[in-house]
């Protein structure tokens, strides 16, 4: 089959279309072949191996894994002796490493049926984003119906989730973008809409319940005066100039600072979860979440595709179409 690899750190130079093994399906796994993929942030800190803590776990001075991606959607072909719930024809979506290529195993529990609303291209573009939104508000940020949420990031892949998620919660939704982007967080649901270009939230009046902060530079310590006396403030990444740890220092100024204030300073562990899956297709087969694709690449573009995400002005999700592949 057909896979995007890689051998040594570095830019989207170091991607390869290479020609490799079909994977093996153990008793727990699916055999899916892979109809489209996303590319993801994820992507481009395994690519160059940054921040540098990274390669601690992942090789130090080479890659120990040499694909990439992790978002698919796909048709079953083969499910293990232990798998219950899937059938050879199913149309599935989920996460698993090495997603860019033409077939993946990936473990029962990380895949479910795909929204019966959407396209392979539109499926793939939900799983990773969506789990993110989801689990960052309704768990790490405990967002109830009529409270108030500013959304730092809100055009993005994982934000333009968390604007639709937080209006199917109920709360009242604030984003925060760049100018070219306002009209777009707007027509997600957004009721009202913040030109970082413009305008400081950290100096603003209005004070929130929860503040996802999934891009932008402000610390901790500036977010909390946005919030409210017993506010959340809910840390995914964020910017960051720092190759070395990058938004771990973001991270490690609010676990020094939490112990000492009022509100809450989360940082949000992702879970990849069936459950959340399925919760996910129901909100977009019922109409409340739509996924936004910016644009569609054929496999041999995913460096293209990973240097688009890197470049961090997106609207929306990058997906990696393998139709001409197959």
């Amino acid at each position: 089959m057909k896979a995007i690899t890689y051998h040594r750190y570095g830019g989207p130079e170091v991607l390869g279309l290479q020609e490799v093994e079909v994977p093996a399906v153990d008793e727990s796994s699916v055999l899916v072949r892979v109809r489209a993929a996303a590319a993801n942030p994820y992507d481009w800190h395994f690519m160059r191996g940054e921040p540098y803590f990274m390669r601690l776990m992942f090789g130090q001075r080479a890659p120990n894994r040499t694909g990439l991606g992790v978002d698919f959607a796909g048709v079953v072909e083969a499910v293990g002796r232990g798998v219950t719930g899937f059938a050879p024809g199913d149309r599935v979506y989920g996460l698993c490493d090495g997603a860019f290529a033409e077939y993946v195993a990936c473990p029962a529990a990380d895949l479910a049926i795909m929204p019966a609303t959407l396209t392979f291209e539109q499926a793939a573009a939900v799983p990773l984003a969506g789990l993110t939104a989801l689990q960052g508000l309704r768990d790490a940020g405990q967002l109830q119906a009529g409270q108030r949420v500013l959304i730092v990031g809100a055009s993005g892949g994982v934000g333009s989730f968390a604007v639709q998620i937080a209006k199917a919660l109920g709360a009242h939704v604030t984003g925060v973008c760049s100018t070219p982007n306002v009209a777009t967080v707007r027509a997600l649901g957004a009721d009202a809409v913040i030109d970082y270009t413009q305008e400081d939230f950290t100096h603003g009046a209005q004070r929130y319940d929860v503040i996802f902060q999934l891009g932008g530079m402000e610390s901790p310590a500036a977010c909390r005066r946005a919030l409210t006396p017993q506010g959340i403030l809910v840390l995914s990444s964020g910017d960051s100039n720092g190759r070395v740890i990058g938004p771990m220092s973001r991270i490690m100024q609010a676990a020094l600072l939490s112990p000492f204030v009022d509100q809450t300073l989360a940082v949000l562990d992702v879970k990849r979860s069936r459950a959340d899956l399925e919760h996910l297709a129901a909100l977009i087969d019922g109409g409340s979440v739509k996924p936004i694709v910016e644009r569609t690449l054929p496999l041999r573009e995913v460096p293209e595709a990973i240097r688009l995400v890197e470049e961090g002005h997106a609207r929306g999700k990058v997906v990696i179409s393998l139709a001409e592949s197959q």
